[in-house]
């Protein structure tokens, strides 16, 4: 290897280091109650070497949200090949629970925790978060062009569905679904949601 691609491969590690540090902190101790320097300590190096990387707060903050809105668009794509719409509909919501689950941390800051979202909008643009609403809306507007939605507009049957989803997974990640059998309760989660695309069906 040479000397190039070994500091690209230090540069990356250096990056996901960071990431993963303020990740934890702002999960445990919330995105306004961690600055720099306390990242700076939590990976043992100083603040300097965090600003080689990173400019500010909000943009660790974008690159989390980031990497997590490009696993939810890969579980998305796993779903796209399918020819009828309504069953791309209901892979997308199995996709969605299934991301929840795998990567709750990933979650609670793109969808719970209060963060400055709009910041992150203002510098990325939102392309990646952008990619998922499009990927239900078109979903949802192919569903009904099929005739097979009984809502009319797919804004709003996206949101609703979007909605009803982000509900039970807050509820399920937050633990507020505790008088529910712990063994039973991803199953019943998948079967709401289920449920859920077939009452809106025509």
């Amino acid at each position: 290897m040479g000397i190039s691609e070994r500091k690209e491969r230090e540069k990356l590690q250096m990056r996901q280091l960071v990431l993963a540090a303020a990740t934890e902190m702002f999960i445990q101790e919330g995105y306004d109650r961690t600055s720099i320097r306390n990242i700076a300590e939590k990976i043992e190096y100083s603040p300097a070497t965090i600003y080689l990387y990173f400019k500010d707060k909000t943009e660790i903050l974008e690159a989390i949200m980031e990497q997590g809105f490009g696993i939810l668009n890969q579980e998305f794509a796993k779903i796209l090949h399918l020819e009828d719409p309504m069953e791309r509909l209901k892979g997308m919501a199995d996709r969605y629970l299934h991301f929840a689950h795998d990567f709750p941390e990933y979650y609670d800051l793109m969808f719970i925790m209060k963060t400055p979202v709009e910041n992150v909008v203002e510098q990325d643009d939102w392309d990646c978060g952008h990619q998922a609403y499009i990927t239900l809306f078109e979903t949802v507007q192919a569903c009904q062009e099929a005739g097979k939605l009984k809502i009319e507009d797919p804004h709003a049957a996206s949101l609703m569905l979007w909605s009803i989803l982000h509900g039970m997974v807050s509820l399920h990640i937050r633990k507020r679904l505790i008088f529910f059998p712990e063994t039973q309760l991803d199953a019943i989660v998948h079967h709401c949601a289920s449920e859920m695309v077939r009452l809106i069906a025509v």
